[in-house]
């Protein structure tokens, strides 16, 4: 029978984890992008049941390497070139390591002091490293929070939002009448979810018309929607505005829509999961006007500031007003810093109860790239971005479906839909590499990011080729 793991036996194993994760990282451009076995090949490879006598970490390691990393979808490769990035680095997984090794559970400033005050001051830095408004900064009346996604974030701002809109009443009465949430059509679907979750149903959800060219939100077309809703005695309650939609990263024109909720009295959330990282670059900072505006704000370092998952930036104008609204002290909770005052609680910042230290993976990625080298690693991926574009753009068998301003490629082939999706089928075959699909006014469309931090310009080469070869066969095949 194993007994509890000795700090001597920790250090040996750790070792050997830790050496385990650097072979893997150095091997990952050798490896297949995803795996090709088909579902329950995991599931029919592991035993019944547990070990009864427990086993060293030797074999678990070894089936590691047999079992799991075959079977993986490696979101890390260099050829990984689908969805957005959601890239961890070296310092991340030492930050992780370290909070999982203390186990802290820092619900409240007295559960754990350094772990709430460290997140504070980790929010802060990113909204300097942004350039955020002021009115965000825990040094006012708002502050920011980790939160696990950004639709937690969404569900977050939503709840606030109801409460602002009901009056105060939401707390006990619930929803006591027809609340309305508004987003462009190119809306995360947390946002959808969100709604329903806090009990406004889907059909709560406004899907703004864009702007057929940039794919952006028509503030017209949201004045006209807040309108008609007034008209038919419903409460509009919250605006998601986003800066970097998941199809194309289209941006919302957030000064026009912030002056529209600002006349209305409308809480505006602005979701900026993949694109908000951009702004540590000046030149890029464009992308964020108008968030005076802002009620909230979010963007996920886990996605392209070389943070792991789970890691979003969450920041409120008024912290009271989304304390208020979540609040909830049962006596097994009361505490002497809490009655004083003079704390932060996350507890009241979030969902769940219980968390955990994710600023300190934050603190070891900030501490260790510094400012110049987080931009260094943002302007890479828009550079690399921008030279796959130009080679797209060069060849007339393709087409440029929407602007390209971060790092992310929209494209198809000029031939059409079917074209298209046999292009993507035969090129994510060769396991090189791994890109994923969308629409564009409503047709089949290819989609690139960049964000690795292995990623090179060879890599995206390799992908063009790959991409180029694949696009004459299919082409070839269709005469």
């Amino acid at each position: 029978m194993a007994e509890h793991m000795s700090p001597e036996e920790f250090r040996r194993a750790g070792h050997a984890v830790i050496d385990w994760i650097a072979d893997y990282w150095a091997t990952l451009g050798q490896r297949p992008v995803t795996s090709q076995d088909p579902p329950g090949a995991v599931a029919a490879a592991l035993p019944a049941g547990p070990s009864v006598d427990g086993e060293p970490v030797e074999a678990v390691l070894a089936d590691l390497d047999a079992l799991v990393a075959p079977r993986l979808t490696h979101w890390q490769h260099p050829g990984f070139f689908g969805y957005f990035p959601a890239n961890t680095s070296g310092p991340s997984v030492l930050g992780d390591l370290v909070s999982a090794g203390l186990g802290v559970q820092g619900m409240l400033w007295a559960t754990g002091p350094a772990c709430t005050e460290l997140e504070t001051v980790m929010l802060d830095w990113l909204a300097g490293l942004l350039d955020l408004p002021e009115r965000f900064r825990s040094t006012g009346r708002g502050g920011g929070v980790i939160q696990d996604s950004a639709s937690s974030a969404t569900l977050v701002a939503t709840l606030g939002a109801l409460h602002r809109a009901g009056g105060g009443r939401w707390r006990e009465a619930g929803i006591d009448r027809r609340y309305r949430v508004y987003t462009s059509t190119q809306g995360h679907s947390s946002i959808e979810k969100a709604a329903r979750i806090a009990g406004l149903g889907g059909d709560a959800v406004r899907a703004v018309e864009v702007d057929p060219e940039t794919l952006a939100m028509r503030p017209e077309a949201l004045r006209e929607a807040i309108r008609a809703d007034l008209a038919a005695g419903d409460v509009p309650a919250i605006v998601v505005a986003t800066i970097g939609t998941t199809s194309t990263t289209a941006v919302d024109p957030v000064p026009e829509i912030g002056a529209i909720c600002a006349e209305y009295g409308v809480w505006l959330h602005v979701d900026a999961a993949y694109a908000g990282a951009a702004a540590v670059c000046p030149e890029l900072r464009w992308s964020h006007a108008g968030l005076e505006y802002a009620d909230s704000y979010c963007f996920d370092p886990h996605k392209w500031l070389l943070t792991g998952f789970d890691c979003d930036a969450f920041w409120v104008a008024d912290r009271g007003e989304l304390i208020e609204a979540l609040t909830v002290l049962p006596e097994y909770l009361r505490n002497a810093a809490t009655e004083s005052g003079a704390v932060i609680d996350y507890r009241d910042w979030q969902v769940p109860l219980g968390r955990r230290f994710r600023a300190l993976k934050l603190w070891f990625v900030l501490r260790w790239y510094g400012v110049e080298g987080l931009r260094a690693h943002i302007r890479s991926g828009v550079a690399l971005a921008a030279r796959f574009a130009d080679r797209v753009r060069a060849d007339g068998r393709f087409a440029l479906a929407a602007p390209h301003p971060f790092s992310l490629v929209c494209f198809r082939l000029a031939a059409g839909d079917e074209a298209s999706a046999e292009l993507l089928s035969r090129v994510n075959a060769t396991g090189r590499v791994f890109l994923t699909h969308t629409r564009v006014n409503g047709r089949y469309t290819l989609r690139l990011t960049v964000g690795s931090p292995l990623t090179t310009q060879a890599h995206v080469d390799e992908a063009w080729a790959l991409i180029s070869e694949a696009a004459g066969k299919v082409l070839s095949d269709a005469r």
